[in-house]
């Protein structure tokens, strides 16, 4: 795993009161806090609808460091030999052979397992990372429906999918609580948030960070997991996802899905990887057992975002 290396002129950085006593309730505040205020390690996922995994490490073994990323077998983190050099202006990655994406965002398609022949749905999917790794996966066979709200974010997926060489892909544009459909295989909802496990590669989520549009967040959220779910057939799957670590966006969102339609369960992930303590009893909410199965990853638990998973098959 890459070593800690802490970004120049945050020694001064000041978190909000709020956020400071919220954190240390949620997770260890000082691991929490040297970590974020680190560099967020480079990755990249090779492309094999492109080239095969070994052929891509070949081409770039020349300058570049690529060590393993434990839970994910096209993943690899990324140094230049020299230092920081920007790894998305390289030959190889203009030609689509990789993918620039951060290693705990590869894990929301590995757990939702596409397959060949199936008919697969991001509902919220630029700009393309997890759109492109689910077509990867199903090997450019099958259906996959990419869609997103806005016009300028499409523009970003677009070129990202054809970089990529993605061909199974239809690509629309809709509010995802709107979305209308039926029978999706399986189901993607990497759903707008708060973005409080993103601070490591913008550090402004610090001094935009308000407790009191969490509400609302996580009021849309709910609204969107449940239509996602209403598109899913009966037997299959819907992975919910979200780059917060607020506990209301994640474990009360899922929580919220559970109680209020009993066709959803949750199903275990097993992944090589750290994870952390999952929340069933913050402030004045208390959730489900059932959401220990969720994965919940802390940026100190494997030098990566914050992030949070959740697996749900529709009986």
């Amino acid at each position: 795993m890459p070593k800690l290396k802490p970004i120049p002129g945050t020694e001064d950085i000041e978190f909000k009161p709020k956020f400071v006593e919220r954190y240390s309730e949620l997770t260890d505040w000082k691991e929490f806090k040297k970590y974020t205020l680190c560099f967020l390690p480079k990755s990249i996922r090779i492309n094999t609808l492109k080239k095969p995994i070994n052929e891509v490490k070949k081409r770039l073994s020349e300058h570049w460091i690529l060590t393993k990323i434990p839970w994910c077998k096209e993943g690899f983190w990324i140094e230049h030999e020299y230092g920081r050099l920007d790894v998305g202006n390289t030959i190889e990655h203009n030609l689509g052979y990789y993918y620039v994406q951060e290693s705990a965002s590869m894990i929301p398609p590995i757990v939702l397992d596409p397959k060949p022949g199936e008919k697969v749905l991001d509902l919220c999917a630029s700009p393309g990372s997890k759109a492109s790794q689910i077509a990867q996966y199903m090997n450019n066979k099958g259906v996959l429906v990419a869609n997103d709200v806005s016009g300028s974010r499409l523009a970003a997926l677009g070129i990202n999918l054809q970089r990529l060489g993605v061909s199974n892909c239809v690509v629309t544009q809709k509010k995802g609580e709107h979305f209308k459909g039926d029978d999706f295989d399986k189901i993607l909802l990497d759903a707008p948030c708060s973005g409080t496990g993103t601070i490591r590669k913008s550090i402004k989520t610090i001094k935009m960070w308000n407790p009191n549009t969490i509400k609302s967040i996580a009021g849309m959220q709910k609204s969107l997991i449940k239509n996602a779910f209403s598109l899913l057939r009966p037997g299959g799957i819907l992975v919910y996802s979200t780059c917060s670590l607020e506990p209301e966006e994640n474990e009360g969102v899922v929580d919220w899905l559970l109680r209020n339609d009993s066709d959803a369960q949750l199903e275990e992930i097993n992944l090589n990887i750290k994870r952390g303590d999952i929340i069933t009893k913050f402030e004045k909410q208390e959730y489900s057992k059932k959401i220990e199965k969720c994965l919940r990853l802390w940026p100190q638990d494997n030098n990566t975002e914050g992030f949070f998973i959740a697996k749900i098959s529709k009986k």
